[in-house]
Formats: structure tokens, C-alpha cells, sequence
């Protein structure tokens, strides 16, 4: 059974950093691109950030703050979020993107695999 389960989550100040982990079990994805979403409350699920092997990409909002990366070794994708902002409050989700080697891409749609969510809250 494939499952990708997030972690870092939780209630950091503005300004602060948090480190969310996305650990991938029941398969290996390190030729596959990954990604970060988020859903804040009433708004739609929308584009973070993803990586696969030739490329990285990351939302407007979030580029200069945000980084991703992954340890092909651990089967792990990380998202280092510093100077957060309380906009940035929002379920995050990881997703992987199967067959998807050298680009990315940022519709939700694509990808086949999804965590199961950990909340991030920022506090003004």
C-alpha cells in the first residue's frame, strides 16, 4: 500500500520557519516529481512548490521564503518554510506525480498520490 504522510506541522509565530517532512512508504518515487499543496479554509487547494529530478518550481507567493527539497535515500521530500506570514495558514498537503521525471508541474490533477494533510498555523 503506497502512503505518503506529512509531518512538521503546527502553531508558529509570523516571521517564525517550520520544517514539514513528506515520508513515502509502499513504493519509491525518486524518479517521480513531487509536490506541495495547500487548502486554507474556504479558498481551493492550490500550488506550493515541487522538485523532480531536472527541475524545481515554487509558487509566487511563497518563492524567497520557501524551500524544497528530498532524500531519495529516506524516500522523503521536505518544505523549509521561513518568514511565514499568517496568509500562509493552511492545510498542506504532498503529492507525487508518477511517470513525471525531468519537469513539473502545478495542477493538482496530475498528480497520484496525496498525504493525508498536516495543518499549519501562523499567528499575526
Amino acid at each position: 500500500q503506497v502512503q505518503l504522510v506529512e509531518s512538521g506541522g503546527g502553531l508558529v509565530q509570523a516571521g517564525g520557519s517550520l520544517r514539514l517532512s513528506c515520508a513515502a512508504s509502499g513504493r519509491t518515487f525518486s524518479s517521480d516529481a513531487m509536490g506541495w499543496f495547500r487548502q486554507a479554509p474556504g479558498k481551493e487547494r492550490e500550488f506550493v512548490a515541487a522538485i523532480s529530478r531536472g527541475a524545481i518550481r515554487y509558487a509566487d507567493s511563497v518563492k524567497g521564503r520557501f524551500t524544497i527539497s528530498r532524500d531519495n535515500a529516506k524516500n522523503t521530500m521536505y518544505l523549509q518554510m521561513n518568514s511565514l506570514k499568517p496568509e500562509d495558514t493552511a492545510v498542506y498537503y504532498c503529492a507525487a506525480d508518477v511517470g513525471r521525471q525531468w519537469t513539473v508541474t502545478t495542477s493538482q490533477y496530475e498528480y497520484d498520490y496525496w498525504g493525508q494533510g498536516t495543518q499549519i498555523t501562523v499567528s499575526s
